[in-house]
């Protein structure tokens, strides 16, 4: 088995210890196995010799790898016994890493529908906050990342980053702190779930419009409308992610 580390560039330094970028790799290799049910979830993974013999690494970089893993919640290590990988709902889905290890995944676990969920609870609020509380500064920056969603035209990431800055910018805008927190928490499955229902829509004119009447309402100071533009864009969100999840392989099975 050819070394996480062959082919890289990436040579061990003094002492036979690897470099940063071969541990990124058998971290985010242990934890695609881990995604992809070869090391299902209450199993027990190898020792660390066997992982390490597996992965072509030192002992020291499963060790480092696997207390990465132990931290986002995949995995937990017990004394004398082993390492065993924890149940889904024990994992940080929000955390960016976590979810591009499960990648793919992503449809069959149902995470985005549970994004969305997330979304409705609290945007709508969010919005008509941001309506009463927002600075001329907040309402101006929220505006900027309309205009590059609508400069951004064929460039789905251009467009999805943009996206995210807008609804950041809203949660953040309403002064409430702990939506002001969520913005920051969230944000790693925000992207993913605007992007795919960004890349599932035909045509981004609704979504382009909808936004804008969120600005409008936002300078306007009328958080009936803020409100209702919200729920009016998570509907079209909800539209095109069900678009999504229809059309990727894994679910379009079932």
């Amino acid at each position: 088995m050819q070394e996480l580390g062959e082919g890289l560039g990436v040579p061990e330094g003094e002492g036979g210890v690897r470099r940063p970028r071969v541990q990124k790799n058998v971290t985010r290799t242990i934890a695609s196995d881990i995604c992809a049910d070869i090391f299902p979830v209450g199993a027990f993974l190898p020792t660390e010799n066997e992982l390490g013999t597996r992965y072509g690494v030192s002992r020291t970089v499963i060790r480092e790898s696997l207390k990465i893993l132990e931290s986002k919640g995949l995995v937990r290590g017990r004394s004398r016994v082993g390492t065993v990988v924890c149940a889904k709902d024990e994992w940080n889905i929000l955390d960016q890493q976590v979810l591009e290890w499960i990648g793919p995944r992503i449809f069959e676990l149902d995470l985005l529908t549970c994004v969305l969920d997330a979304r409705r609870a609290i945007e709508p609020f969010a919005a008509e906050f941001a309506a009463a509380r927002a600075t001329v500064q907040e309402v101006a920056e929220i505006e900027r990342a309309w205009e590059r969603m609508r400069d951004a035209e064929g460039d789905l990431e251009a467009f999805t980053q943009a996206d995210v800055a807008f609804h950041a910018g809203l949660l953040k805008a309403s002064h409430n702190q702990v939506f002001m927190q969520l913005a920051s928490i969230i944000q790693a499955a925000l992207e993913f779930s605007l992007h795919a229902s960004n890349e599932a829509a035909d045509a981004r004119d609704e979504a382009l419009e909808i936004h804008k009447r969120l600005v409008e309402a936002l300078r306007m100071r009328d958080k009936a409308a803020a409100r209702e533009c919200s729920h009016r864009m998570l509907d079209l969100a909800a539209r095109d992610l069900a678009i999504a999840v229809r059309k990727h392989p894994a679910t379009a099975e079932r």
